[in-house]
Protein backbone atom coordinates (compact mmCIF):
# COMPACT_ATOMS: atom_id res chain seq x y z
CA UNK A 1 0.00 0.00 0.00
CA UNK A 2 1.40 3.50 -1.05
CA UNK A 3 0.42 7.10 -0.96
CA UNK A 4 1.37 10.21 -2.62
CA UNK A 5 0.43 13.20 -1.37
CA UNK A 6 0.49 15.73 -4.46
CA UNK A 7 0.27 19.80 -3.98
CA UNK A 8 0.87 22.21 -6.64
CA UNK A 9 4.04 24.27 -6.14
CA UNK A 10 2.12 27.20 -7.36
CA UNK A 11 -1.12 26.53 -5.53
CA UNK A 12 -0.29 27.31 -1.52
CA UNK A 13 -3.91 26.06 -1.02
CA UNK A 14 -3.16 22.87 -1.93
CA UNK A 15 0.26 22.74 0.15
CA UNK A 16 -1.58 24.00 3.55
CA UNK A 17 -4.33 20.96 2.77
CA UNK A 18 -1.20 18.02 2.98
CA UNK A 19 -1.87 18.03 6.66
CA UNK A 20 -5.09 17.43 6.60
CA UNK A 21 -4.83 14.79 4.01
CA UNK A 22 -1.87 13.08 6.76
CA UNK A 23 -3.99 13.66 9.63
CA UNK A 24 -6.85 11.72 7.31
CA UNK A 25 -4.75 8.86 6.27
CA UNK A 26 -3.14 8.46 9.87
CA UNK A 27 -7.02 7.99 11.09
CA UNK A 28 -8.16 5.77 8.50
CA UNK A 29 -5.36 4.27 6.87
CA UNK A 30 -2.57 1.39 8.11
CA UNK A 31 0.36 3.15 10.15
CA UNK A 32 2.32 1.04 7.98
CA UNK A 33 1.13 2.66 4.17
CA UNK A 34 4.54 4.14 2.20
CA UNK A 35 4.01 8.02 1.76
CA UNK A 36 5.34 10.21 -0.52
CA UNK A 37 5.32 13.62 -0.65
CA UNK A 38 5.37 15.36 -4.21
CA UNK A 39 5.61 19.07 -5.10
CA UNK A 40 4.25 19.41 -8.73
CA UNK A 41 4.77 21.72 -12.01
CA UNK A 42 8.26 22.61 -10.35
CA UNK A 43 8.68 24.20 -13.59
CA UNK A 44 6.49 27.10 -13.24
CA UNK A 45 7.70 30.55 -12.53
CA UNK A 46 5.22 31.78 -10.02
CA UNK A 47 5.48 28.87 -7.52
CA UNK A 48 4.20 30.33 -4.34
CA UNK A 49 5.96 27.07 -2.47
CA UNK A 50 9.79 26.84 -1.83
CA UNK A 51 11.63 23.44 -2.28
CA UNK A 52 12.42 24.06 0.80
CA UNK A 53 8.83 24.09 2.60
CA UNK A 54 8.26 20.96 0.64
CA UNK A 55 11.15 19.01 1.99
CA UNK A 56 10.70 20.35 5.09
CA UNK A 57 7.12 19.45 5.48
CA UNK A 58 8.12 16.07 4.73
CA UNK A 59 10.32 15.63 6.81
CA UNK A 60 7.89 16.40 9.75
CA UNK A 61 5.80 13.64 8.40
CA UNK A 62 9.38 11.20 8.21
CA UNK A 63 8.07 11.28 4.22
CA UNK A 64 10.40 11.06 1.78
CA UNK A 65 9.98 14.10 -0.79
CA UNK A 66 10.26 15.03 -4.61
CA UNK A 67 9.49 17.99 -6.66
CA UNK A 68 8.47 16.91 -10.02
CA UNK A 69 6.61 18.48 -13.38
CA UNK A 70 4.52 16.22 -15.37
CA UNK A 71 4.89 18.45 -18.38
CA UNK A 72 8.83 18.52 -18.53
CA UNK A 73 8.57 14.94 -17.31
CA UNK A 74 11.01 15.59 -14.20
CA UNK A 75 11.00 13.16 -11.45
CA UNK A 76 7.86 11.14 -12.11
CA UNK A 77 9.95 7.92 -12.96
CA UNK A 78 11.61 8.31 -9.60
CA UNK A 79 8.60 9.12 -7.49
CA UNK A 80 7.36 5.98 -8.60
CA UNK A 81 10.47 4.05 -8.02
CA UNK A 82 10.69 5.33 -4.70
CA UNK A 83 7.47 4.21 -3.55
CA UNK A 84 7.77 1.00 -5.22
CA UNK A 85 10.97 0.35 -2.96
CA UNK A 86 9.38 1.36 -0.12
CA UNK A 87 6.77 -1.08 -0.60
CA UNK A 88 8.82 -4.09 -1.67
CA UNK A 89 10.80 -3.70 1.67
CA UNK A 90 7.95 -3.05 3.63
CA UNK A 91 5.32 -5.68 2.88
CA UNK A 92 7.51 -7.90 0.95
CA UNK A 93 10.96 -8.25 2.48
CA UNK A 94 10.42 -7.58 5.98
CA UNK A 95 7.17 -9.56 6.44
CA UNK A 96 8.19 -12.53 4.89
CA UNK A 97 11.60 -13.00 6.15
CA UNK A 98 10.16 -12.63 9.88
CA UNK A 99 7.45 -14.75 9.11
CA UNK A 100 9.45 -17.29 7.34
CA UNK A 101 11.81 -17.60 10.13
CA UNK A 102 13.12 -20.82 10.48
CA UNK A 103 10.99 -21.93 7.32
CA UNK A 104 14.03 -22.39 5.30
CA UNK A 105 13.17 -19.20 2.87
CA UNK A 106 15.08 -16.20 2.71
CA UNK A 107 14.53 -13.40 0.27
CA UNK A 108 17.52 -11.88 -1.46
CA UNK A 109 17.34 -8.74 -3.39
CA UNK A 110 19.88 -8.13 -6.12
CA UNK A 111 21.04 -4.92 -6.76
CA UNK A 112 18.59 -3.01 -9.53
CA UNK A 113 20.86 -1.68 -12.39
CA UNK A 114 20.05 1.85 -13.17
CA UNK A 115 18.78 1.14 -16.86
CA UNK A 116 16.02 -0.29 -15.15
CA UNK A 117 12.58 1.86 -14.59
CA UNK A 118 9.46 1.14 -12.79
CA UNK A 119 8.45 -2.14 -11.48
CA UNK A 120 10.70 -4.27 -13.79
CA UNK A 121 13.22 -4.38 -10.80
CA UNK A 122 10.71 -6.70 -8.91
CA UNK A 123 11.86 -9.32 -11.35
CA UNK A 124 15.17 -9.15 -9.08
CA UNK A 125 13.86 -11.35 -6.25
CA UNK A 126 14.92 -14.26 -5.90
CA UNK A 127 13.76 -16.92 -3.32
CA UNK A 128 15.80 -19.85 -2.00
CA UNK A 129 14.29 -22.56 0.03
Amino acid sequence: MGIILTYACNDRESFKNIENWVKQINQNASEKVCKILVGNKCDLRDRTVTYDEGKSLAESFGMEFFETSAKENLNIDQVFDSLTKQITEEFIIKRTMSSSLGSGIVIVPEPVPKKKKGLKWLKNLCFFG
